[in-house]
């Protein structure tokens, strides 16, 4: 017997007939004397409509209202659920955050788990009752419901996984599992049986919309074995676990990329101690997030900062930047929003060199020009036009032998 969190997204629970099909898994696995909790999103698009609701009544609304309403798609999904799973004859009982609890800090609209208190849930298992629990939610220190932000349940149930001591967390998804590179774009793409922690939020990072950034960190932390499985298909997903767990590494893992990016050069800066700290400090304060950075040197004792930002957040920081120019002091700003982020991810990097060249000299044979490079212990990025950005993947894939045979 096993201990098994499933959490299923919006598009598993989008109508009647699908719970119930999610509610013939649970009875699957229950019935094999497992105990098992459920943790559930929204109705696919239920939560855009809340929303919608939410900022036609107010374009500035009190964030603590917003997240009582968008709270309420994940109420109707779990009750639902656990009528489907009585009517199967398996005793289910369905717990809101706050019913669990699940406690968070007071930043409403994107908090933050602090602690799961599992009592509750360790009394569900006793009793013999599957427990089924709104993901994406929780309550403040102000005893108001909060929620985690958009994906919010993929982080629910890895930490409510973490806090019941579960032998695996199963995250069911429109896919069924991880691959080494987008299929849509490599046909021969090949689903990993196992990937590491960091790989995989190294992934999530890059673009890889499989599982949320968050959850994967707060895995890694906990050491949560978690599985990414198809809800539409009976079939072996892919298990996220330690590197202990891999016997053999592979070089290169999967080749991840990113649209949306854009590129921007701060030109003609004075070279000297603080003048980059200048020119990132009214983008910290626009709450812009800085990805990729690179500084080089020009004559004259100037240089050049370049970096990238989310594509939609481009016109925001090229006027954050002109609004600061007399502070930042630089000559002029050039800014392209039609690059794409390409990576090479492996853990297997830590003991094998060369993999950075191959990138390079992959990329050169077809052509395309590397604008930026950015490296960690297990991933190489580079920045190119986004008109390369399938035949990169592809060039990539297939040099790093990922393609399947």
């Amino acid at each position: 017997m096993a201990r098994l969190v499933k959490k299923f997204g919006g598009t598993s629970v989008g109508d009647i007939d699908r719970i119930r099909s999610v509610a013939r898994r649970v009875k699957k696995a229950f019935e094999e004397g497992h105990e098992v909790a459920v943790v559930l999103s929204a109705m696919s698009g239920t939560t855009n409509q809340l929303v919608g609701y939410a900022r036609e009544a107010a374009a500035l609304h009190d964030a603590r209202e917003y997240d009582t309403i968008v709270a309420a798609g994940e109420q109707i999904t779990i009750g639902l659920l656990s009528i489907c799973l009585q009517e199967m004859g398996v005793p289910a009982r369905s717990f809101l955050g706050w019913q669990v609890p699940i406690r968070t800090n007071d930043m409403h609209g994107a908090a933050r788990i602090a602690e799961i208190e599992p009592e509750n849930l360790e009394k569900c298992f006793k009793d013999g009752r599957v427990a089924v629990i709104a993901g994406f939610q929780g309550i403040g220190p102000d005893n108001r419901i909060a929620t985690l932000g958009r994906g919010g349940s993929d982080t629910s149930a890895v930490a409510i996984a973490a806090a019941v001591k579960a032998d695996r967390c199963d995250i069911y998804t429109d896919v069924d599992g991880v691959y080494t590179t987008d299929p849509r774009i490599v046909p021969k793409a090949r689903k990993m049986d196992k990937i590491t922690y960091e790989e995989m939020l190294e992934m999530a990072s890059l673009g890889t919309k499989v599982l949320q950034t968050r959850s994967v960190a707060l895995a890694m932390k906990h050491g949560v074995r978690t599985q990414v499985l198809s809800s539409f298909e009976d079939k072996p997903g892919t298990l996220v676990v330690g590197e202990d767990e891999i016997v053999e590494q592979e070089v290169v893992s999967g080749i991840a990329y990113s649209r949306g990016e854009a590129k921007i050069t701060v030109v003609g800066l004075k070279d000297r101690p603080g003048t980059v700290s200048h020119v990132f400090a009214p983008l910290a304060k626009a709450n812009i997030n800085i990805d990729m950075i690179v500084q080089s040197a020009a004559d004259d004792n100037r240089t050049d900062v370049t970096f990238t930002v989310p594509e939609d957040d481009m016109l925001r920081a090229v006027k954050a930047l002109e609004e600061r120019r007399d502070e930042v002091r630089f000559d002029h700003l050039l800014h392209d929003g039609s690059v794409a982020k390409i990576s090479v991810v492996g853990v297997g990097m830590r003991s094998h060199a060369g993999v950075a060249q191959k990138m390079f000299d992959t990329l050169a044979d077809k052509g395309i020009n590397v604008q930026v490079i950015s490296t960690s212990e297990i991933k190489v990025s580079v920045v190119i036009d986004d008109e390369y950005t399938e035949l990169a993947v592809r060039a990539l894939h297939t040099a790093y032998d990922l393609d399947v045979d």
